[in-house]
């Protein structure tokens, strides 16, 4: 398995697709040169264009006796500046990148200022106006729980079971960012984008404590907010079960 993080502005999302570059795209023709074989590999969760990933992982199966600190050495000699191979380590047949998640972490950020950071370009959301974070945040924390999330879903996802559990919300400010976090055991196609846009209409007046709960009953897409830009979200921890991986729960934080 090997845990990877990269900047999404160049890719059209992770997954291979059909005249489109991608992240998987890239570390195939890495895994090719180095391994000498253009090895399948099954990464963590789909992301989409311009969406960047602070941790990400993805498997494969391979007869190479390469040992893995070269591994990751060649690989990332082949790899461009936005990707980084980050570690890899031998795990169980049974372990599946996707479906042995318990809980992915994303984060969204905010440059929440009159003048845009340049340093941010591509990387964050430019709010001209002040947020109030503190109602943001308390509007975030009616994610938590179990609810149907249809009504926070794009048209075009796959998935018929929208419900989700959400362990952590949030809405915090350091200076002039503002940082959204959620973690939970699934998300829908476009669903943190929207939660984010939802999150915005505080920004016009038009969100108040209740809203959001009051959007999850409706199960309506058409009262949520916008789906936010790409750019300012990152998939920022993938958390496994503690009988994923041998050894017990492949965390990077553990405090």
């Amino acid at each position: 398995m090997f845990e990877i993080a990269y900047r999404g502005t160049a890719y059209h999302g992770y997954q291979v697709q059909q005249n489109a570059l991608t992240v998987a795209e890239v570390l195939q023709n890495a895994i090719e040169t180095v391994f000498k074989k253009r090895e399948g590999i099954v990464g963590c969760s789909r992301t989409d264009t311009g969406v960047h990933a602070n941790q990400y992982f993805f498997h494969m199966l391979t007869e190479s006796g390469i040992p893995e600190e070269a591994a990751v050495i060649a690989l990332n000699n082949c790899l461009p500046n936005d990707i980084a191979i980050l570690s890899c380590r031998e795990v169980p047949m049974d372990f599946h990148a996707r479906y042995s998640v318990q809980y992915k972490e994303y984060l969204y950020k905010i440059w929440d200022a009159p003048v845009r950071n340049p340093f941010l370009e591509g990387m964050a959301l430019h709010n001209r106006r002040r947020l109030d974070e503190k109602l943001m945040d308390r509007c975030a924390r009616e994610f938590l729980g179990e609810h149907d999330f249809i009504g926070f879903c794009s048209s075009g996802g796959k998935t018929h079971d929208t419900v989700r559990r959400m362990a952590e919300a949030s809405v915090t400010r350091q200076g002039d960012l503002v940082e959204f976090r959620v973690m939970g055991n699934g998300f829908l196609y476009n669903m943190v984008r929207i939660m984010v846009g939802t999150l915005l209409l505080a920004d016009l007046g038009r969100l108040k404590e209740g809203d959001i709960t009051r959007i999850l009953a409706s199960r309506d897409r058409n009262q949520a907010g916008v789906t936010a830009p790409a750019a300012g979200l990152y998939l920022n921890r993938v958390i496994y079960g503690p009988d994923a991986l041998t050894g017990g729960c492949f965390e990077k934080e553990q405090g």
